[in-house]
């Protein structure tokens, strides 16, 4: 896919990365897609515990992006927070309620590709794995 810089696409996935940190967001994945994908260079997936959580990550992210005067080409599912799809062309983020993640399990279908973990522990990302470059 690649409209923007490596270098922007990269930032724009450790500022989605890190606004959903800062709400709390749960098992924190990132898939890279390029060369595979033929609509985005990298996913997100992340989950919520509740509802309302789900639509404060994606509130949290939309809002950061924002800031840096990057906007969504769309925005689906936010009004009943069970799975929310943010498309940033080359970042597309899932934001999953947990049961809802765990029926769907979209980290299957794309069980072959790179991927970053990222810990329930963690704060702040300020770089990808080496492997996700």
């Amino acid at each position: 896919m690649s409209v923007r810089k490596r270098e922007d696409t990269i930032k724009m996935v450790l500022q989605c990365i890190n606004a959903a940190l800062e709400k709390k967001a749960k098992d924190i994945i990132i898939l890279d897609v390029k060369g595979i994908s033929s609509f985005t260079d990298y996913m997100i997936i992340c989950s919520g515990s509740s509802d309302r959580q789900v639509q404060a990550i994606t509130s949290s992210i939309e809002k950061d992006l924002k800031k840096s005067g990057t906007l969504s080409l769309g925005i689906e599912g936010e009004k009943f927070g069970q799975w929310v799809l943010m498309d940033y062309g080359d970042v597309i983020v899932h934001i999953f309620y947990e049961p809802t993640r765990e029926f769907y399990d979209i980290e299957r279908l794309w069980s072959d590709v790179p991927r970053m973990e990222v810990g329930n522990e963690d704060h702040k990302v300020t770089s990808l794995d080496e492997g996700m470059l």
